[in-house]
């Protein structure tokens, strides 16, 4: 199991695979985020998209799904997150693509008011098959210190 006292400020991973799927696309827009570009293919064509694309909130919860993914692969201590610090949108995410994700750690810090529990920073980058960043987005996690 990881804990707080293994996480290494400065430490780069790089791990995930999602493969975008059309349908999956135009479920979570019908659901969550009804814009033209996201639902229809003459409407997309007619924007800077250029053909349906994923909503940013999707690439934000297929991003959480390989973050989840590998919490859980390598057995971390993990206690959820206060929040996110800033998201990017950088470039559109099409179905057909494959993500991936890139993170380094950027601080830490145990608390002082619940000292069985730690904090931290990181940076993450998220990937199309064409090594073009899609996304990137500086998050907080919650980690258990060890022995509690």
């Amino acid at each position: 199991m990881i804990f707080f006292e293994d996480i290494v400020v400065g430490s780069k991973s790089s791990f995930g695979r999602y493969e975008v799927t059309r349908e999956e696309v135009l479920e979570f827009a019908q659901k969550y985020d009804p814009q033209p570009f996201h639902l229809d293919d003459e409407a997309a064509a007619q924007t800077h998209f250029g053909r349906i694309s994923a909503s940013g909130w999707h690439t934000c919860a297929m991003t959480m799904r390989m973050l989840v993914e590998n919490m859980l692969a390598n057995k971390q201590a993990g206690l959820g997150s206060p929040g996110i610090d800033e998201i990017r949108w950088l470039k559109p995410v099409y179905p057909g693509d494959t993500l991936r994700i890139e993170t380094e750690v950027l601080s830490k810090r145990q608390s002082q008011s619940k000292p069985h529990m730690g904090s931290f920073r990181s940076q993450a980058t998220i990937y199309n098959q064409d090594d073009a960043p899609v996304m990137s987005m500086v998050s907080n996690g919650l980690i258990r210190v060890r022995g509690d």
